[in-house]
């Protein structure tokens, strides 16, 4: 399984970035996820999308973030808005193929003014 990532960069406090990820290989539509990873911290959830679209979201980005995804394309989709310089991170694609996790290479999203 790979996954592609794509759309993180610099936005301003308040505004709004839209991160989608690719998966391509062996991928049978388990689930798909996004998680990020802040300077000195650790890896951690920001969303999850079930192939029937049940979603999990981290207490932080609750009412802000939306997780979409697209069985037919194998894509999965981050909208972000009302973005705080909290956000700042690395933000990964992550899928899930029976017990084993893939990873995307990861995306920059800096959120400064």
């Amino acid at each position: 399984v790979q996954l592609q990532a794509s759309g993180g960069g610099l936005v301003q406090p308040g505004g709004s970035l839209r991160l989608s990820c690719a998966a391509s290989g062996m991928f049978n539509g388990g689930g798909l996820a996004w998680y990020r990873q802040a300077p000195g911290k650790q890896r951690e959830l920001v969303a999850s999308i079930t192939k029937g679209a049940s979603t999990v979201y981290a207490d932080s980005v609750e009412d802000r973030f939306t997780i979409s995804r697209d069985n037919s394309e194998n894509t999965v989709s981050l909208e972000m808005n009302s973005l705080k310089p909290e956000d700042t991170a690395v933000y990964y694609c992550n899928a899930r193929v029976g017990s084993k996790d893939y990873w995307g290479q990861g995306t920059l999203v800096t959120v400064s003014s």
